[in-house]
């Protein structure tokens, strides 16, 4: 069975997530550690997460994924944004140790004319004060569409951040089908070429996660629209041949299409008729 979910409010608690998904036939969900534009985050109830864990344990959900809040910019020019994204991320790190084994994905960041070595070494010097020998949760770098002086819209860029990180071991990669096909990469056409282009740079190994988002606007186009499935330049076609691609089928799936809770469940009755 494929295993997908969609994004979800935390804004009542993890066990109003697990319900959210579960009546809508997911199996897994995303969330924003907290105000996607920044901000403090909630306290967290820890009836709350037992309940919600033993409800996952019992309802074969597969692991949940936490989405950093956009504002965060890992090699901004800016001191005082760096220190606001590194504080950020370790108190999202240390509260993700409250439901183990998980994952936490990040946008990469936007180098900001200071060039992409440059950025790099800023995301890798975050990297390596944040993240710890002890830590269960399991860090992703999102691949990116390359707007503006984005990082991580290459293969090369990514693998590159990953090799500069000390303690690698807990880095994953999360691709989004928006992101990479704006990005230049062409998962319509040439889906096979492409997985083999990201084995053969960064590992499938890392591959851990898919965002499954489809796109307004045209192949290698460098923005990031996301639209409904079926309904943007990618197609029905190439998402049935993502869901049942041999290397992409057993990783969860995570919509970020602009849909309410009920659409969301269209999808992914749409997407689970597409596989075989």
């Amino acid at each position: 069975m494929l295993h997908i979910g969609c994004h979800l409010s935390n804004s009542k608690g993890y066990m109003n997530m697990c319900l959210e998904a579960a009546s809508i036939e997911a199996d897994t969900f995303q969330f924003f550690t907290r105000n996607p534009r920044g901000g403090g985050a909630k306290a967290i109830d820890p009836e709350d997460v037992s309940e919600a864990l033993a409800f996952m344990e019992k309802n074969g959900f597969v692991k949940i994924l936490a989405h950093a809040p956009y504002t965060l910019n890992p090699c901004a020019e800016r001191p005082e944004v760096r220190e606001f994204t590194l504080n950020t991320m370790a108190d999202d790190l240390a509260r993700m140790e409250a439901t183990p084994g998980n994952m936490y994905n990040f946008h990469p960041g936007s180098h900001v004319g200071q060039g992409i070595d440059k950025g790099i070494e800023l995301i890798a010097e975050t990297l390596n004060t944040i993240l710890k020998p002890e830590q269960t949760t399991t860090v992703l770098l999102e691949t990116m569409s390359g707007k503006g002086s984005e990082v991580g819209s290459r293969f090369e860029e990514i693998r590159r951040i990953i090799d500069e990180t000390e303690l690698s071991e807990k880095l994953g990669v999360c691709l989004d089908t928006c992101h990479v096909f704006d990005g230049g990469y062409d998962i319509v056409n040439d889906l096979d070429g492409v997985i083999e282009e990201f084995d053969r740079i960064i590992g499938l190994e890392r591959l851990k996660a898919i965002h499954i988002n489809d796109t307004k606007n045209p192949f290698s186009s460098h923005k990031d629209r996301h639209e409904k499935i079926g309904n943007g330049f990618i197609g029905i076609d190439a998402f049935e041949r993502i869901v049942n691609h041999p290397a992409l089928r057993e990783l969860p799936f995570y919509l970020e299409t602009p849909n309410e809770l009920d659409e969301y469940g269209r999808e992914i009755k749409l997407l689970r008729s597409l596989t075989h």
